[in-house]
């Protein structure tokens, strides 16, 4: 994907991010994640971003914790730009997150009117501002273990429109919209090149087709 004017460059990526801790829910850069937000502490932060630089960082929580008021949080995210919003009747915000670039977390910072903010570095993911010319092994191969996949597990795909996208940005949008488990998914977000990220991923699908054949067999 062309990357959007209105995003910041690399080097003006800021060292602190407020988070939005919420498990199986990434955001990669070039990918699109709506978001439905009615916790006043989150309507706190949308306000402060959009008042500021735009930029939230999602956060998965780690397993055990995700239940919690303020669990404990995997240590790589991915930053996002609100694109778009909307104002609900009854209170919410709804809005569009637009991937721009995976961070480091270095530590937690103080927090801000009830949402958490923590301080980052980028370094390690500076792959993502020059990542477009990349491409996977093995194209066809991927698409077929993505085929079997989707047809395994009642997943609807626009596949004349995956026909059309490059390898990052096919990799990158399934990373975010596959209903892959939540340790999958930070799996895939802490894979640092495209090339591994799509090999994981296809690993990871022939193994959810060969789970879904074998229960399958067991109900016959």
């Amino acid at each position: 994907m062309t990357r959007n004017p209105f995003f910041p460059t690399f080097s003006d990526l800021p060292g602190e991010l407020a988070i939005f801790p919420l498990p199986g829910a990434v955001v990669m850069p070039g990918v699109q994640l709506p978001l439905n937000i009615f916790e006043p502490r989150y309507l706190s932060m949308v306000w402060d971003a959009l008042a500021s630089d735009h930029l939230i960082g999602m956060v998965q929580p780690t397993s055990e914790a995700a239940l919690e008021d303020a669990p404990e949080i995997h240590r790589v995210g991915c930053a996002g730009r609100i694109t778009s919003y909307s104002e609900t009747s009854d209170g919410r915000i709804v809005l569009v997150l637009s991937g721009v670039c995976r961070f480091q977390v270095r530590e937690e910072i103080e927090g801000c009117k009830g949402y958490r903010r923590v301080s980052v570095d980028w370094e390690r993911f500076a792959v993502d501002y020059h990542s477009e010319g990349e491409v996977m092994a093995d194209r066809s191969g991927f698409l077929t273990s993505l085929r079997s996949y989707c047809k395994l597990n009642s997943v609807e795909i626009p596949w004349d429109d995956l026909d059309k996208m490059s390898d990052t940005d096919l990799t990158n949008l399934l990373c975010a919209h596959l209903p892959l488990s939540p340790e999958d998914k930070q799996a895939l977000v802490e894979t640092l090149s495209m090339g591994e990220r799509a090999a994981l991923m296809r690993g990871l699908l022939d193994m959810a087709s060969v789970s879904s054949m074998r229960v399958a067999e067991h109900r016959h």
